[in-house]
């Protein structure tokens, strides 16, 4: 009898501890999801994270601490005094660009609204050449920096301490050691298996390098959010490189599909304000670079750079993607390796379709996020039925970002079709309204095309309910993916 008490009151206590324990993770979710109804930008993703913090607390507040915390009205009060202060002491220098404006878009509704956007105007007298694939990309890039004289400024979302990671530090070792004046930032989350060694071998050669976001609390080391996805390079302030590449082995693969411009001319000065931006972010400090504009020839391509990121006024760039679709009289081509958009965008893919605009998307068949390649066959059937056509590449993984709008121009971009790339990340993209370089670019799509498979109406529906089902359920987190 005395054991058998002795054991009751054992499990009890037990009971009693997990209850304690649940009943905690509960409050603790609760307080959360308080915090994230203040704090979350976006009503879906207010919804997402409320009904997961209070449903399943034990996984739902780490990963709100990860991916979901904003601390967005501090950061944006803090970014946009640093930007405004940085364009006052920059407001001589950029009144240089004034005679290289391309007036005519002025009389483009459409263009004029994606200026508005950018608070940068089209410039005119540049040259743009498409790089296609990571053999291209990174022999134009280092010989680029081969040639520069002056300064280089280089940003990548990720640095690999690979084989092409390495040669692109011995090259920018070599020419700080001739006197070039090099400025670096990175990733801290997408370059996370950088070495230290990579990192100290360029300081001491006299190279400027420094990661974005610094981490200034265990808080703050919590914060996945807001990373910095730009990837560009500018040399003396004459030449410079947007788009989708990073710097790794794996960015030249078999299969491996990427595209990058190679830009020279005044365009190229709002590059190089990008990239102070985010510097004078990081070190508080200014590089002194050249502002003298390099025009390509007497005649040459309007081109309007695109920066984008949390803290700005509008959501630049999920509303930069729905003009450019708004835009297209002919066709509207986009090729994304995520595509998980919002309801506005999603919206204006289906109008333009309706309203008799060649639609296609080119996606992946595979890629290296399971849960984002779910969420996105959500979409599939309601765009198909509105006459979307959507193509899915066979060879390998599609990460080029471009944007291919009538024969009138094309766009070059870092961004995504997804929430992070509208919402949380820093996304640059490059405009180019020239005729000849839409040409190209419908060429490079016309090849993805032949090597892709295209979506029948009700592809979806034709799956298994599980798949079915977890594509809802993935598409349920598309807001906090």
């Amino acid at each position: 009898m005395q054991w058998c008490f002795m054991n009751w009151r054992g499990k009890f206590r037990r009971l009693v501890t997990v209850s304690a324990i649940v009943l905690f993770a509960h409050l603790i979710g609760f307080a959360t999801s308080l915090h994230a109804l203040m704090g979350v930008r976006t009503a879906p993703g207010t919804v997402a994270w409320v009904v997961s913090l209070n449903a399943i607390p034990y996984v739902a507040v780490p990963a709100y601490w990860l991916f979901g915390r904003n601390g967005i009205d501090d950061y944006v009060q803090i970014r946009r005094r640093r930007v405004s202060s940085l364009n006052q002491s920059l407001e001589s220098h950029l009144s240089e660009l004034e005679p290289f404006r391309a007036e005519w878009s002025e009389h483009e509704p459409g263009l004029r609204a994606v200026e508005q956007l950018a608070h940068i105007p089209f410039v005119d007298r540049n040259r743009a050449e498409l790089l296609i694939d990571g053999k291209a990309i990174f022999e134009s890039i280092f010989d680029g920096i081969d040639a520069a004289e002056d300064y280089l400024l280089v940003q990548f979302y990720i640095l690999s301490d690979d084989q092409r990671g390495r040669e692109l530090q011995q090259k920018l070792i070599r020419k700080a050691q001739e006197g070039v004046r090099i400025y670096v930032l990175f990733d801290s989350i997408g370059s996370l298996d950088l070495s230290r060694s990579y990192i100290d071998e360029l300081i001491d050669a006299g190279v400027e390098i420094r990661s974005f976001l610094q981490h200034d609390s265990w808080l703050d080391r919590l914060q996945l959010n807001f990373r910095n996805h730009r990837k560009l390079v500018v040399a003396d302030g004459k030449v410079g490189w947007v788009g989708g590449m990073n710097i790794g082995d794996e960015y030249e693969s078999a299969g491996w599909r990427d595209a990058q411009v190679r830009i020279e001319g005044p365009a190229v000065l709002n590059l190089q304000l990008s990239f102070l931006e985010d510097w004078r972010w990081v070190t508080e400090d200014l590089p002194v670079v050249s502002w003298q504009p390099h025009p390509a020839g007497d005649a040459g391509v309007p081109i309007l750079v695109i920066p984008s990121g949390p803290a700005d006024e509008f959501e630049t760039a999920s509303l930069m993607v729905q003009q450019f679709i708004h835009m297209a009289e002919q066709r509207i081509w986009i090729s994304s390796p995520y595509f998980v958009p919002d309801e506005g965008v999603v919206g204006a893919l289906k109008l333009a379709a309706l309203g008799g605009v060649d639609v296609r998307l080119l996606l992946p068949e595979h890629t290296d996020s399971r849960l984002v390649g779910l969420a996105a066959h959500r979409y599939m059937d309601a765009l198909t039925a509105a006459g979307v056509r959507i193509f899915r590449y066979q060879p390998g993984l599609m990460h080029a970002k471009v944007f291919l709008i009538d024969d009138r121009g094309a766009a070059i971009s870092t961004a995504n079709m997804d929430n992070r790339s509208f919402r949380l990340n820093f996304e640059l993209t490059a405009l180019v309204a020239d005729p000849e370089f839409a040409i190209e670019v419908g060429k490079m799509f016309e090849v993805d095309f032949a090597n892709s498979r295209e979506m029948e109406d009700d592809a979806v529906a034709d799956m298994s309910l599980w798949f079915r089902l977890a594509s809802r359920g993935a598409n349920l987190l598309a807001p906090v993916l």
